[in-house]
């Protein structure tokens, strides 16, 4: 059987969020996680305490998710 490899650019398909977790381990230094649980409530969870942080992190996402072009 061939091997799978596994796609690394930007898609607009969804991908199963547990294959993106797999993919940041070991890779960050800080990381906030937001998305909706089974039963479609607000999951919110951050490696760091520090409130100005967090929200600074989202804030500089937010500028980069409304900046970046993705051809549809």
């Amino acid at each position: 059987m061939g091997k799978i490899i596994e796609f690394s650019g930007i898609t607009l398909l969804d991908i199963d969020p547990d294959k993106v977790l797999e993919g940041a381990k070991d890779e960050l230094e800080q990381v906030i996680l937001a998305g909706y649980d089974k039963d479609g409530e607000l999951y919110l969870a951050s490696s760091s305490r520090d409130i100005g942080s967090n929200l600074l992190l989202l804030e500089r996402f937010k500028m980069f998710l409304l900046e970046t072009e993705v051809d549809q």
